[in-house]
């Protein structure tokens, strides 16, 4: 009898044999990065076995059959069989996600334990993969740093692991059903990038155009050195306006291509903040090497066999250029994940330098199960972690605790040097102020960006500003609104025309804008150390002339706020100067250590790991509390694309593009504009689109009140 999967469009169907041993190929070849090939290659080989039994078989072969199976059981049982459960729990969810362990007694839950208890026996009998498969044998499987009691590390790799069969999985499939092996990685090598950006930098290195540019080449010749060092952690320290994107890209490519490393990945806080470092890397690199991840959307993963639910699976995400630009949500999140979707791409992080931009935003409730995926990273993926920051949180102590050999090297030189050199602005305390006095203020200059901490304080302001020169950033604009906005702001600012600008925090993450005055409302340090990166940020005026007015505004403040106003407002007594390196070490010792150890995990997600939870962990680690669902918003230039969207002709490239006409909405915003009929709901699949096209302003982005032409983000 010849076992076979996959029908294809032609009526052929792939071998089973076939899908098997290519699976296991590309499996073995991705967790080479962490030592573990054989472990993948013996895994993929016994992901799909349960397709040898003769339910199985009729499944394949009759398109019409639409009985439920269970195919995944019988490879995670025979995993089991060899006292193997890193692959029984990757068999076991390679199609529907990893399960939660369960107990011994455990019947019919859906946990791991329940599949293995499970009898396969009759029409499921799967015994007829010993006439075509052989597993290798007398080889290591887990790597030697794999101790069996630590069950915090064997979760990751267990995520690791998965993520090897699935990817591999996925893209066998995809080879079998067109008949030809897909370009994988498309792009240039690390030494041509690296060849490219040092074409970019060399003008600027030897013709710097004022002394500010000449303290950036300092901090760049020291990262361009980055292959004189090892592989390991790394934070690096560098006043706002200093060049730290591209400083850290060269850090970055120099220490790749001494050490053999396969890509780079940005972890970013924001959306908002993807297109603009996405551009400067494409601008540098070119667009074909770099791949901006903004969408959230999450293609349902299920056990179904059915074109639609392939075309899905294999539409998701898998970090397979170069240079990956992603948010700190998709890259933790992931990480703590238990979807094939989501965790397709983790093995891809293994062996790449990853930069977390403005690390000091995580969550202080997550923050140590974030720290516990970087620590693991550099320890046992040949993961180089560089923290990049201007306010470098105190994050020495939480190392030592999970990682206790683990190094912490600062690559910047002098940085307390540099903050003294960098100093731009002053900074200045205000009053209490309500919307009508603030846009009075403001409306006194010409050009002002004044930062607060709420959508609906953003929307007062905005909407009480001369009319003129006035300007909303909002994250609820597609990508490449913002962006376009941003090019008008800049050009206002340097030609000398009127421009007052309303936001809330997503401008101060890195934004490139620089204006003469900038007013911050009070919020925790490094937010206002932030916003004072926007102020004089090439240092044409003094420091005197430059003023950062932190002000308060009328009502109550957010209260996911407060802990972080109140260490603000205690080192801005204690300090005189507050942008040194001191005032930031002590915010941060005083932010993150004052309520003890468990508020840095505040939903016990390391415990929940140890137990190897996957499930539970996956619906408690949120790195931003409320849910979000895509909305992608229809224009001339994507209608192509929208039309092959609805369509159901899902492909990454496809969901790739849309991302820059997408904008992320809360579940209940997204809910109601459902309701109201302005948006298209198909949130079985993680997204909707505009069908209403006054409900978006390219000035302003989407209004998620019903009834409301403008809100504001």
């Amino acid at each position: 009898m010849e076992y076979v999967t996959h029908l294809r469009e032609d009526g052929s169907y792939q071998p089973l044999k076939e899908h098997l041993e290519g699976t296991a190929t590309r499996s073995a070849k991705f967790a080479a990065s962490f030592g573990s090939s054989s472990h993948a290659e013996r895994t993929a080989l016994l992901h799909d076995i349960g397709k040898y039994s003769p339910n199985g078989q009729r499944r394949q072969r009759d398109p019409e059959h639409t009985a439920k199976l269970d195919h995944s059981t019988a490879g995670a049982k025979a995993a089991a069989d060899l006292d193997d459960m890193h692959a029984a729990f990757a068999i076991a969810g390679h199609h529907g996600g990893l399960p939660d362990l369960g107990t011994r007694l455990s019947l019919d839950d859906g946990t791991l334990c329940a599949r293995l208890n499970k009898k396969l026996t009759g029409g499921d009998d799967p015994s007829a993969w010993r006439s075509e498969i052989s597993l290798p044998t007398g080889v290591q499987l887990t790597p030697p740093w794999l101790p069996r009691n630590d069950v915090r590390l064997t979760a990751m790799y267990i995520r690791m692991l998965f993520s090897c069969l699935v990817d591999a999985d996925f893209l066998d499939t995809e080879r079998a059903l067109s008949k030809e092996e897909k370009p994988r990685g498309i792009g240039d090598s690390m030494p041509a990038l690296l060849e490219k950006l040092q074409a970019h930098v060399a003008k600027w290195l030897e013709e710097p155009k004022s002394d500010l540019c000449a303290l950036r080449n300092e901090v760049l010749r020291r990262c361009l050195r980055g292959s004189e060092d090892p592989q390991g952690l790394y934070s690096l320290t560098v006043p706002t306006g200093g060049g730290k994107t591209v400083s850290s890209l060269a850090f970055a490519l120099s220490h790749a291509v001494k050490h053999g490393m396969k890509r780079i990945i940005y972890v970013i806080p924001y959306t908002s903040i993807i297109d603009q470092n996405a551009k400067v890397f494409q601008e540098i690199l070119g667009d074909e090497n770099v791949v901006e991840h903004h969408s959230q959307v999450d293609l349902p993963d299920t056990d179904a066999e059915t074109p639609d639910a392939l075309r899905k699976r294999l539409a998701c995400e898998n970090w397979d250029a170069p240079v990956i630009v992603t948010t700190a949500v998709q890259f933790f999140e992931s990480f703590y994940a238990a979807k094939p979707g989501r965790c397709r791409k983790l093995h891809n992080v293994a062996n790449s330098v990853v930069i977390f931009d403005e690390a000091q935003t995580l969550p202080i409730s997550l923050m140590r199960p974030c720290v516990s995926v970087i620590d693991q990273l550099v320890q046992h993926y040949g993961v180089t972690a560089v923290l990049c920051t201007a306010t470098q949180p105190a994050l020495g102590r939480l190392f030592k605790q999970l990682a206790p050999t683990l190094v912490q090297r600062e690559i910047a030189p002098d940085p307390d040097g540099l903050f003294d050199d960098f100093r731009r602005v002053s900074f200045q305390r205000e009053g209490v102020f309500t919307p009508e006095e603030l846009a009075g203020r403001l409306a006194e200059v010409e050009q002002v960006l004044c930062i607060v901490n709420t959508r609906k304080r953003a929307q007062q302001v905005y909407e009480r500003l001369p009319e003129e020169g006035r300007f909303h950033l909002s994250t609820l604009m597609i990508p490449t609104d913002r962006e376009e906005t941003l090019n008008v702001i800049r050009a206002r600012l340097r030609n000398g025309q009127v421009c007052r600008v309303v936001s809330t925090s997503l401008v101060e993450a890195g934004v490139d804008v620089d204006f003469p005055s900038v007013w911050r409302e009070l919020a925790g340090l490094d937010s206002i150390l932030q916003a004072a990166g926007r102020c004089n940020r090439e240092g044409k005026r003094s420091a005197a002339e430059s003023v950062v007015h932190v002000f308060d505004a009328e009502g109550d403040p957010p209260r996911s706020m407060m802990q972080q106003r109140e260490a603000a407002t205690k080192v801005m007594g204690e300090f005189e100067e507050i942008n040194t390196r001191p005032a930031i070490r002590a915010y941060f010792n005083r932010l993150l250590w004052v309520k003890g150890d468990d508020a840095l995990d505040a939903k016990r997600i390391l415990n929940s790991e140890r137990a190897c939870t996957f499930r539970k962990t996956a619906e408690a680690f949120r790195l931003i509390d409320a849910d979000t669902c895509t909305v992608y918003v229809p224009n001339e230039g994507n209608a192509e694309d929208i039309a092959q969207l609805r369509a159901g002709l899902y492909s990454r490239a496809l969901i790739r593009r849309l991302g820059r006409s997408s904008v992320n909405v809360y579940q209940n915003e997204y809910k109601n504009l459902v309701f109201a009929g302005i948006v298209e709901d198909h949130q079985e699949d993680g997204f909707g689109i505009l069908i209403q096209p006054d409900a978006y302003k390219p000035k302003c982005g989407l209004s998620t009140e019903v009834g409301d032409g403008f809100l504001a983000k």
